[in-house]
């Protein structure tokens, strides 16, 4: 759960820069924006990993 969580948290604190980007043309928070999306891309997999093997347990 404590993956869970933390990809939360990402989201909100990423929730300031795809404001920035989308609704003020912040180009600098676009590329902020798009590492997080990274960051959340592997963070989701991992989580889905891990759901797996509790699930087949």
């Amino acid at each position: 759960m404590e993956k869970f969580k933390a990809l939360k948290e990402l989201v909100e604190s990423v929730e300031k820069d795809a404001i920035a980007f989308y609704d003020k043309g912040n180009k600098a928070a676009g590329t902020r924006l798009r590492g997080a999306l990274q960051q959340l891309k592997t963070s989701a997999t991992e989580i889905r990993k891990e759901v797996t093997e509790l699930k087949n347990k």
